[in-house]
């Protein structure tokens, strides 16, 4: 029997992947719900629904979940600019926690099990060490980490009141392309490296800033753990199926237990596209940790999670597959 399941933010980077995944396993019938302030009409694939709305609107959602009466949600319509949040944190908070705190009370209304959040490493603000675990210290650095905390504390209480069983996956960066290359990464304003560095053999930029080469690292810039767009797809799914077998909630890192730093990545660049791609060295950016690694171990443990891309050079080249054909966007 398949089980009908909402995706949130169906229509974005990591919820289109998410989407696909979910139909190949020919197990699932979808509901993509998205305001599409920032997800694209264009990433939703033939025959899945599509209900254009925002979770901060009630009476969208009760009708939503009175119409298609769904078994799980998936959330991932938050708003993940850090900078922006530390410029705008009131809108921060009324997207990230109120919509969210909106959509738990229209779960509950229409008696929805479970709850697939998508979290972040934001949450653990300078790492005391690396690779990080699910129960280090968590300390956001910024408004946006703060929201997504926020919404994992409120998720125990609903638990615990209403019986809401929900799984948080905290992802560092992801990265890449679906294998088909039919849907990527398409952010009105691009802030992520990977389809930055790309945009210069593209010729849409004539070089790629670093920012900062003194950081305590073995070549002096920022390491970064980078999974897999897919890969963290593929967690969504093993999630709802453990909720659904074993009723119990829990808080998972999706990492890959090894950093890349900036310099490393900008080479796998260079030789997926074999272009030069000039690099410039900047002041660092207020507020960046040196290294940011998550430990998956609980993940492959506790949820069968596995990852298919293991090489940087097999994620950039996905990343790659799609800028090419895609270099506008899904506006060609």
């Amino acid at each position: 029997m398949s089980m009908k399941v909402v995706v949130a933010g169906g229509a974005g980077y990591i919820g289109s992947h998410v989407v696909r995944e979910l139909l190949r396993t020919k197990k699932y019938e979808i509901v993509i719900l998205d305001n599409l302030s920032t997800g694209h009409k264009e990433s939703v694939p033939a025959g899945v629904q599509l209900e254009i709305g925002d979770i901060r609107d009630r009476a969208f959602l009760d009708a939503t979940f009175s119409k298609h009466r769904p078994q799980a949600v998936f959330h991932l319509c938050a708003s993940i600019s850090v900078g922006d949040s530390v410029k705008d944190p009131l809108s921060y908070y009324e997207n990230n926690v109120s919509g969210t705190v909106t959509l738990l009370q229209s779960m509950v209304a229409h008696d929805v099990k479970y709850f697939v959040f998508s979290s972040t490493a934001a949450i653990f603000g300078f790492p005391e060490r690396s690779p990080i675990s699910e129960d280090d210290n968590q300390s956001p650095i910024n408004p946006y980490g703060d929201t997504k905390l926020a919404v994992e504390t409120l998720l125990k209480w609903v638990d615990n009141a209403h019986n809401l069983k929900f799984v948080c996956l905290r992802y560092f960066n992801a990265c890449g392309a679906d294998e088909t290359g039919e849907i990527g990464e398409d952010h009105a304003d691009e802030t992520h490296l990977i389809p930055l560095i790309l945009q210069v053999p593209l010729g849409k930029r004539q070089k790629i800033f670093i920012f900062g080469d003194d950081y305590n690292t073995l070549d002096g810039t920022c390491i970064r753990d980078y999974v897999h767009v897919s890969d963290i797809a593929l967690a969504h799914i093993y999630a709802v199926e453990h909720l659904a077998k074993t009723g119990k909630s829990d808080r998972f890192n999706l990492g890959s237990g090894k950093g890349y730093s900036v310099k490393e990545i900008v080479d796998a660049a260079r030789k997926v596209t074999g272009h030069a791609i000039p690099a410039e060295i900047k002041e660092r950016r207020a507020g960046d940790p040196d290294s940011l690694v998550a430990a998956s171990t609980k993940a492959e443990e506790v949820l069968g999670w596995k990852r298919k891309y293991v090489s940087v050079e097999a994620i950039v080249a996905s990343a790659w597959k799609w800028h090419t054909t895609h270099p506008n966007g899904y506006h060609k």
